[in-house]
């Protein structure tokens, strides 16, 4: 009879996914992930396959928190722009002090890791046009219920938002969060041609 397991799988990356986010992939140690994770090596590879195995399911796993933030947040507002006004808000300023970076953890993936990690690299790369593409999909939504014009490119404007919060997060982090990040997000959405 196979035993059970004594964590929760779920737990165990979520704890992975902070540790990562804050040292990044190289820094973080199979020692750093048994303490956090509180998982012997063996257990580790045993169910992950490697450091690099618990790594992707923790980049899965942040990307898909991501996208049910953004679902969530417009279901939560009045309309689909005011949503995602909602989820740049939460992701910039709100979790800027809960996060363990201030930088989204794909972006400070893809900034530290090289072709040696192809696979994890193109994997970061790969969730950060799926984040742009949900963007897309609520712009879609704002087009059909008529809070944004039919003739403004969804793809457009969700590159521009992909690019606003990369670039906001680092913004904030260089000036250790001492900048208007509301006013930024408002400037956002007012001056854009939404």
């Amino acid at each position: 009879m196979a035993k059970n397991a004594k964590f929760d799988r779920g737990d165990v990356i979520d704890k992975a996914i902070n540790l990562y986010w804050e040292k990044g992939f190289h820094a973080t140690s199979m020692r750093n992930l048994q303490e956090v994770v509180d998982m012997r090596p063996g257990s580790v590879y045993a169910t992950f396959g490697s450091k690099e195995g618990l790594f992707k399911e923790a980049l899965q796993r942040y990307m898909q928190l991501g996208i049910d933030n953004i679902n969530n947040c417009r279901q939560l507002a009045g309309s689909p722009l005011q949503g995602l006004k909602k989820f740049v808000y939460q992701v910039v300023v709100e979790k800027r002090s809960s996060s363990p970076s201030g930088m989204c953890m794909l972006a400070k993936t893809i900034s530290e890791l090289t072709e040696e990690n192809a696979e994890l690299l193109a994997q970061a790369k790969q969730s950060l046009k799926t984040m742009e593409a949900e963007f897309e999909k609520v712009l879609c939504d704002a087009q059909t219920l008529g809070e944004l014009d039919k003739n403004k490119d969804t793809k457009q404007l969700a590159r521009h938002i992909q690019i606003q919060i990369s670039g906001m997060r680092t913004y904030a982090s260089i000036h250790d969060g001492n900048v208007p990040l509301e006013k930024m997000i408002e400037d956002m959405f007012t001056h854009y041609p939404f």
